[in-house]
């Protein structure tokens, strides 16, 4: 059985492909490719059809991550197919579970950063979009961080759908 896993920030050009970018290479990784299928979304249509940001690419390709990405608007009924819906902040985490059609979907929303144990209180990923490309580095970390944490539960939840 896959488990699927979308991420979502606001225009889909850069925090959440760079999450699914990240969080592809770790199921990659952990030889899980075949049972998790990872990716992403905005909960705007503005950069629909777009590329990722080019400052995401760069520090992406600097860092030895892929990414083929084309922008789209995360879809109410996506919920049904999804077994986790990742907001990458707290805006985006009340947006998506008000989409939800059901409390049971509304549960599948979780921060990307409670998923890091040294996250403290701010689970924010900030928009690194209006400044340098050190936001989007500071933006990388914060996603690798998460990243772990995340696989581990992801694991944990392919092992008891299959126990």
């Amino acid at each position: 059985m896959t488990y699927r896993v979308c991420f979502v920030c606001t225009g889909n050009i850069c925090r959440s492909p760079m999450a699914e970018s990240v969080f592809r290479a770790r199921a990659e990784e952990a030889h899980l490719q075949d049972l998790v299928e990872v990716d992403s979304a905005g909960t705007g249509g503005w950069h629909e059809g777009n590329g990722a940001d080019p400052r995401t690419v760069a520090v992406l390709e600097e860092h030895g991550y892929d990414i083929d990405h084309t922008a789209r608007r995360f879809q109410p009924s996506w919920f049904a197919r999804l077994d986790l819906v990742i907001a990458l902040d707290s805006g985006h985490l009340k947006a998506l579970r008000r989409l939800a059609p059901t409390e049971e979907d509304a549960r599948k929303v979780r921060l990307l950063r409670s998923y890091d144990p040294a996250a403290g209180d701010d689970l924010d990923v900030p928009d690194p979009y209006y400044g340098g490309l050190d936001g989007f580095t500071e933006c990388l970390g914060m996603v690798e961080a998460a990243s772990t944490g995340l696989l581990a539960a992801v694991r944990d939840r392919l092992e008891e759908q299959a126990g």
